[in-house]
């Protein structure tokens, strides 16, 4: 158990901006059981998105758009937009439609160029339009969904950090892939189990949702990791990060459209 809450503590020291003020071990044991409780992660963040959203919405005088605005910045801010970082670069290199090579020294540029930036802006309104239309839309639902919605999107980077080859043989991406050979066959169906456990104990109805979102993970992770082979040749830290953000709009939109035509 340590093993594990020392690989926890590393996803907070490594993809949050809450302080670990202590030198944890980077061995591969302990990578290992980081990229294993990517999930736990994720539920983690999730948890204190929910309790914001809840805590503004229940007991302040706040209008919706502040309320959404609020929440938005939260997503920002908990990651100290390191996902984002990794956003705008991976689309500067693409949209220089350069080859691969060239597309890898582009993202390593600290600068960031036009696409970066009009890439973050189009994701960061995208992102702040759904929030906001579900704040006036509110459901039972609602809630359960925000705080599972990182969960289904830290999968997804797992899953891309298992199964796609590295781009190159340095950076974060590759020294996180090099301590997972050999553990390929870890899916993190235990955590969708236990979720699906709770959902089932907790209003049945709720299934179909979880359902549809962990469908949508499948299928970005199916695309995220075509389009890296393709355009990049494989995985890098950035990708990694962009995969997060990507696998996270398209859940903030599937929740959108859940209140919008389907709950409304």
């Amino acid at each position: 158990m340590k093993k594990w809450f020392i690989g926890f503590l590393l996803n907070i020291q490594f993809f949050t901006a809450i302080p670990v003020r202590k030198e944890l071990p980077m061995e591969g044991e302990f990578l290992q059981k980081s990229i294993k409780t990517f999930p736990l992660l994720g539920l983690f963040q999730g948890f204190i998105y929910m309790s914001f959203f809840f805590l503004l919405k229940e007991y302040t005088p706040f209008t919706a758009l502040a309320v959404a605005f609020f929440v938005w910045a939260s997503t920002i801010l908990l990651t100290g937009g390191l996902h984002l970082d990794g956003w705008m670069d991976a689309s500067d290199a693409y949209f220089s439609y350069q080859d691969r090579k060239k597309r890898l020294e582009i993202m390593k540029d600290p600068h960031v160029g036009a696409f970066g930036l009009l890439s973050v802006i189009l994701l960061l309104s995208a992102k702040f339009l759904f929030i906001y239309e579900i704040v006036t839309r509110m459901q039972d639902f609602t809630y359960l969904f925000v705080m599972l919605l990182p969960l289904f999107s830290k999968a997804v980077m797992g899953w891309i950090l298992l199964f796609v080859q590295e781009a190159k043989n340095d950076g974060l991406g590759a020294y996180f892939k090099r301590s997972v050979e050999g553990q390929r066959a870890f899916f993190y169906s235990r955590y969708f189990a236990l979720v699906l456990l709770f959902i089932i104990l907790l209003n049945t109805q709720w299934l179909p949702l979880f359902f549809l979102f962990l469908f949508i993970s499948i299928c970005s992770y199916i695309l995220l990791s075509r389009f890296m082979k393709r355009a990049f040749g494989g995985l890098t830290g950035d990708l990694l990060g962009a995969s997060v953000e990507g696998t996270e709009l398209a859940l903030w939109a599937t929740l959108w459209l859940l209140h919008y035509f389907v709950m409304g």
